[in-house]
This record gives C-alpha cells, sequence and structure tokens, in this order.
C-alpha cells in the first residue's frame, strides 16, 4: 500500500509540473486565456472515460452519470469573457468548445460504442497519417506498428498490459452494442475479424523467440475476439435502421464540432461541382497532351525504388527553389519514409496505379508527414492546438490541405516538364469527389453504402476504382461512422482555396507583395486547426456560424 501511495504521489508530483510548464508557455495571455487553458486541460482528462474490468468504460449507466459533470465543463467554458481574449484565444476557445459539441453530439446521436462495432476495434498496424486515427475509436487502442521486432522484455510487458485490454473490451461490447444501424454493424463485423487476423500475426513478427506469458496473453485476446466476432453474427438477422445521421444532424455536426461552414446541402453542391470540374479539366489535359507519350508504369521494383528517389529529390527542391514554403530538415526523412514499395498489377488499387505511374502527386498528398513530423519536432507553442484535436475536427485541416496542395503544386509547375502527371492531379481529384459525394447521400439515408460506392467508382476516372473491392469498402465504410470525413478532401479544399484567396486580395489591398511561401509558412505556424479558423487567425475575417 505505502508503494502504491508513494507511486501515486510521484505521478501528482509529475502531473503538476506539466501543468506548470504548459501553463507558462501560454503566460503572456490574459487571465480569461490562463483559465481556458486550465479548463482544456481538466477537459481533456475528464474526456477519457473511467475503467472498468480493466478496460475503457462505454457503458450507458456510466455515460448517464458523466453527462452531469460534462455540462459543468461547458458553464466553466461558457463563463470565460471572451471579449479579453485575442483572436488566437477566441480560436482557442473555439476549439474547446467544438470538442465539448463533439462529445455531446456522441452522446445524442452517434453513440460510436452502441451503434458502431468498428470502435472496439484496439489493434492499429500503421500509424495514421493524420493527427489521430480516422473515425471513432476507443481510449485505449494498440499501436502495434509502435514496437520492434523482436521485443525487448520490458516491451513485451507493455505489450501484454496493452492486449490485456481486449478480453474486457470484447465482453463489454457485447452489452453496449444494442443500435440498430444494419450497415454499419455487417461492414464492422470485418474489423473486428481482422483484428483477429492481426493478433495472430504477433507470435509470427516476434519469431519463435516468445514467452508463455505474452503467447497466453494473446490467446485470451484471440479467443475473445472471436467470441465477439460469432455474437455479431448472431445478432445481424435483427439489424434493421439506417446507418446515416440525416442532414439535419449532419449539417449541425459540421458546422458546431468540425467547424466547417456548410450545409449538407452546400457541400452536395460543392462536391458536384468539382466532380464535373475535374473531369472537364482532365480530357481538356488529355486532349492538350494528345501528342506526348503516354505515362508508363514502372514494371519492376527496381524501376519503382529509382522513380520514388528522384521524385522525392525533384519534389523537395521544387518546394524549395520555387519558394512554395520552408523545407524544414525534417520534411527528407518524413516522405522518404512513405515511398512504398513496387506492388504486382493485378494487386494495385486506386492510389498504386497511381503512384506507379508517377509518385509525385501522391507525394503531394503526403504533405501529411510533413504536418505530423512538426508536430513531432517543433511542437506548438500553444497548447490548445498541441496534439491531435478530438473527434476528428482536423479532418478540414489535414485532408483538405493534402488534397488541395495536389493542385495547387500543379499549378504552380510541379508538372511543366511532365504534363501528362496533370492527368493524374485530375483523375484523383474526380476520385476523391465522387466518394464524399456517395458518403453524403448515405448520410442523408438516400443510398446505402454499396450504392453510394456505386458513385465512387463509377465516377472515377479510367476505371481506377474497379480493380481492387477492399479499398472501396474501406473508404465507404470509414466515412459512413465519421461523418464529414468523406467529403473533407474537398470541402477543406475549397475552403483553403477560400483561404488563400481572401489573404492574397487583403495583400492586395494593402499594397503589399504576395509570396505564397509567406502564405504556407503562416498556415503551418498555425497548426493542425479546422481551415475556418486558420482563415480567421490569418486574415482576420470570421464565418457566421463560428464562436456564436
Amino acid at each position: 500500500m505505502r508503494k502504491q501511495n508513494f507511486a501515486i504521489y510521484i505521478h501528482l508530483i509529475l502531473w503538476l509540473c506539466v501543468y506548470s510548464s504548459l501553463l507558462s508557455a501560454n503566460s503572456g495571455e490574459s487571465e480569461s486565456y490562463k483559465n481556458l487553458v486550465q479548463l482544456f486541460l481538466d477537459w481533456r482528462q475528464f474526456e477519457r472515460p473511467p475503467m472498468l474490468d480493466g478496460a475503457p468504460d462505454y457503458t450507458a449507466k456510466t455515460f448517464v452519470k458523466r453527462y452531469d459533470s460534462f455540462h459543468e465543463y461547458r458553464k466553466r467554458l461558457d463563463k470565460i469573457n471572451k471579449n479579453s481574449l485575442s483572436v488566437a484565444g477566441k480560436i482557442d476557445w473555439s476549439i474547446v468548445s467544438a470538442e465539448m459539441n463533439g462529445f455531446d453530439f456522441n452522446h445524442r446521436i452517434l453513440q460510436p460504442w452502441s451503434r458502431d462495432p468498428a470502435f472496439y476495434k484496439s489493434i492499429w498496424m500503421h500509424k495514421s497519417d493524420v493527427p489521430a486515427h480516422e473515425g471513432p475509436s476507443h481510449h485505449a487502442l494498440i499501436e502495434l506498428w509502435s514496437y520492434t521486432f523482436p521485443l525487448t522484455k520490458s516491451e513485451e510487458n507493455r505489450l501484454i498490459t496493452e492486449l490485456d485490454i481486449i478480453a474486457p473490451l470484447m465482453k463489454q461490447a457485447k452489452i453496449n452494442l444494442t443500435g440498430n444501424a444494419r450497415e454499419l454493424w455487417i461492414t464492422g463485423i470485418r474489423d473486428i475479424r481482422q483484428q483477429s487476423v492481426n493478433l495472430g500475426s504477433i507470435s509470427e513478427l516476434n519469431g519463435n523467440d516468445i514467452s508463455k506469458a505474452l503467447q497466453t496473453t494473446i490467446s485470451q485476446a484471440i479467443s475473445a475476439t472471436d467470441d465477439l466476432i460469432s455474437w455479431l453474427e448472431q445478432q445481424v438477422p435483427r439489424k434493421t435502421g439506417p446507418s446515416g445521421i440525416g442532414k439535419e444532424n449532419y449539417s449541425w455536426y459540421q458546422q458546431n464540432v468540425h467547424l466547417v461552414p456548410l450545409s449538407w446541402d452546400d457541400e452536395v453542391m460543392i462536391l458536384k461541382r468539382e466532380l464535373s470540374r475535374a473531369w472537364t479539366s482532365l480530357k481538356l489535359e488529355e486532349h492538350r497532351n494528345r501528342h506526348l507519350p503516354r505515362l508508363k508504369a514502372v514494371s519492376s521494383p527496381d524501376e519503382y525504388n529509382m522513380l520514388a528517389e528522384l521524385s522525392v529529390e525533384k519534389f523537395l527542391r521544387f518546394l524549395n527553389d520555387k519558394e512554395i514554403m520552408t523545407v524544414a530538415d525534417y520534411f527528407e526523412p518524413a516522405l522518404k519514409a512513405q515511398i512504398g514499395g513496387f506492388i504486382p498489377q493485378e494487386k494495385r488499387h486506386f492510389f498504386h496505379i497511381a503512384m506507379h505511374y508517377n509518385p509525385m502527386p501522391l507525394y503531394s498528398h503526403f504533405y501529411h508527414w510533413f504536418e505530423l513530423a512538426r508536430m513531432e519536432q517543433t511542437p506548438h507553442s500553444r497548447i490548445i492546438r498541441r496534439e491531435a484535436l478530438l473527434y476528428n475536427i482536423f479532418d478540414s485541416r489535414n485532408e483538405g490541405t493534402a488534397t488541395a496542395v495536389e493542385e495547387m503544386f500543379m499549378q504552380a509547375g510541379l508538372y511543366d516538364d511532365n504534363p501528362r502527371v496533370r492527368e493524374i492531379v485530375w483523375i484523383m481529384i474526380a476520385q476523391r469527389a465522387a466518394r464524399g459525394l456517395g458518403s453524403l447521400y448515405a448520410h442523408a439515408n438516400i443510398m446505402t453504402m454499396q450504392e453510394a460506392g456505386a458513385i465512387h467508382s463509377e465516377w472515377t476516372p479510367r476505371g481506377w476504382m474497379k480493380t481492387e473491392r477492399e479499398l472501396l469498402i474501406f473508404e465507404q465504410h470509414l466515412y459512413l461512422r465519421q461523418p464529414g470525413y468523406g467529403s473533407s478532401y474537398i470541402t477543406g479544399k475549397y475552403l483553403l482555396e477560400e483561404t488563400l484567396a481572401s489573404y492574397s486580395q487583403q495583400k492586395e489591398k494593402q499594397g503589399k507583395e504576395f509570396r505564397l511561401k509567406d502564405f504556407f509558412d503562416e498556415l503551418n505556424a498555425i497548426g493542425n486547426i479546422p481551415i475556418a479558423l486558420s482563415r480567421w487567425q490569418m486574415t482576420g475575417l470570421k464565418y457566421p456560424v463560428l464562436l456564436k
């Protein structure tokens, strides 16, 4: 008992030190802002659920108890004097408000712990390319990619501790999953099945030298996972309800949680426009390039590696020499870690096809990895912007920017020496518009997930979404699970373009030179927050739906 009390005492001391250092980082702010930072730190602790039998507690009884406490946090936020905050402070207030709205919306409407079996997926084999994993996830994920195999003894103990959560969580899932969202239910079973496969792969990753303790823990986790799969399959005939949240809920969620100043109808209009624009631009590009040799896909690992290496060098040189943005030292290793490898033609999905013709359009989208490296290498000075925002609130910023720069870099001259690559950019924009449009119809319950996938597949040029069905299912399932994510690539692009337009127009009015490098450097310095908030900080222009 004394050892336990001493450990708790040490933990509290360390936490107070962290609090002190975090608060001092914003010591130049008003008292109201310091109260906001303290509230944010308290809120993030509260947002994590208590434990039940060794796993996070998502039971209905516990949510009812916690909801009263949630309202107290909301009251604390509303009491903060926003008038005494700087623009940056008001933006941070909006972020905290959005997270609380996300908690409330999940409690009232989305309820992934009761509607969405994939919520209970615990094993993640790859690092996310955005600040947090895409879609609703529980609070005790096992990032298997973070381990180096074969495991050291200390790492084995860490993994055993993390794996011990799976069995009680799978048991709890059978209590919590009472929803009637048929498509989420059926497709979610795939994710839990994959968890069983991934658990089985741990032994292989660790080689022959695996301890009895780890093997026992893995076996227990597999048994509990398989038991949940059987239970989920038994429940399928009873699941008859829709999986979309409806237009009204979708619009509220976008405007109040993800801080996207658009309604469902607005997004449909924007995505339809972008889909038509991408197809038209592709056909005009093909006409312009009709006398040029067609792109030829690489046909061997050596060819792929050579093309990837040259593309990385050219891409980073372009960003630097053409004064697109400041190229940090960590850009090159961040990008090189994601260059991929050769894949036989019959196994290539949409993105593989593009990369085997020319990887630079995807390397533009891999702007993601620059942002993640920046979070790790140079953490943001403002505490509220330092870590990943909850509930995928970052999607318009991260996915929108990554999609926007594909076209922006192209228009700035990235493919002037190889115009055929421009065709790939238009194909990727069309694909993202098509899949987002399908997801909007699915959330409005106008289409099934399968029908939404048909739009996604049929409106992607050259049949590139018809080669490998798993990607199609994965993407439409994710977008049905996480409202707004499927459209965020295009709506975020739209908002970033609007930001650049406002920013450059202000420079012109002020008689100042517009420099693209200044724009991107400012955007990057602001952090991974919704684009609408970035526009506010960069231009002073605020959408009416923000900071009500």
